[in-house]
């Protein structure tokens, strides 16, 4: 069973392809996840709508940050493959705010 694929539930936000959670072990204060809603390993494998609502999270989750906690800049990250520090084996993109 996949732990992103029952965490949908918990999102702080979503659109109709992907949605967003705050990462369980943040690397900085307001680190989100946005995972496809599809269950996919890689970023590879997301058809162009997914990339479409993964940035439009994006944009919004960086907009909330911005607001709520005013960072001074933003790493993006994907890890894909487990020798790239992938973890959990679906597909998700690394937001996290820099103070």
């Amino acid at each position: 069973m996949c732990i992103f694929c029952d965490l949908k539930y918990n999102a702080i936000a979503e659109n109709e392809l992907c949605y967003a959670i705050l990462d369980k072990f943040p690397q900085t204060k307001g680190h989100t996840l946005i995972i496809p809603k599809r269950h996919i390993t890689t970023v590879f494998e997301m058809a162009p709508e997914e990339n479409r609502d993964a940035f439009a999270l994006i944009n919004e989750m960086k907009s909330r940050q911005d607001a709520e906690n005013n960072p001074r800049g933003y790493n993006i990250a994907v890890n894909c493959g487990e020798v790239a520090g992938q973890a959990v084996m679906h597909a998700h993109v690394h937001l996290i705010p820099r103070y």
